[in-house]
């Protein structure tokens, strides 16, 4: 399934493809990257992004690019994922240097959500955020969400779930 194009005011969701490579290269190459897995190399980044477009035919959603509407320069990767092993669904957000500071994690995971809700029929949905990433947990805030205890994973270790807010409530 290739994933459908999403606006906001100021952003576009766009199918990740090969033209995003060398700016996911560029954000796991940097220390920003560690609460999600890096640092890594330009081949563990691009198995990364590989994973991520699989993601979209393995569940039938996952994650999109991020672009300022206007330009196709991914400036990060936010949307839905459930790999095998996570505690259930989740809304996740990773935004590229230069990105961040801008509302634009909180504005396209609104959207994202949406359409877990509206399209997909979710009613609810989680977001994982690192201990130590601050930055992520205020984006949770403000999307509604609230602290719901912890999940510890192999590799990422142990990361405090947030809840989004349910369908209608």
């Amino acid at each position: 399934m290739i994933a459908p194009t999403l606006t906001t005011d100021r952003l576009t969701l766009r199918a990740l493809g090969p033209q995003d490579a060398e700016a996911f290269a560029a954000f796991y190459a940097d220390d920003r990257s560690s609460f999600v897995g890096g640092p890594m190399n330009a081949e563990q980044s691009w198995r990364t992004l590989a994973g991520e477009i699989g993601h979209w035919t393995l569940n039938g959603f996952g994650r999109w690019a991020v672009t300022e509407t206007g330009s196709d320069t991914c400036i990060g990767c936010v949307g839905l994922w459930a790999p095998l092993g996570w505690p259930e669904p989740e809304i996740g957000w990773d935004l590229f240097e230069g990105a961040t500071g801008k509302g634009y994690a909180t504005e396209a995971a609104e959207a994202a959500r949406s359409y877990a809700y509206d399209t997909l029929g979710w009613d609810t949905a989680i977001s994982l955020v690192a201990i130590g990433n601050d930055a992520s947990a205020r984006v949770a805030t403000r999307l509604g969400c609230t602290p719901e205890g912890t999940f510890t994973h192999a590799r990422l270790g142990t990361l405090t779930i947030y809840r989004h807010p349910k369908v209608g409530g």
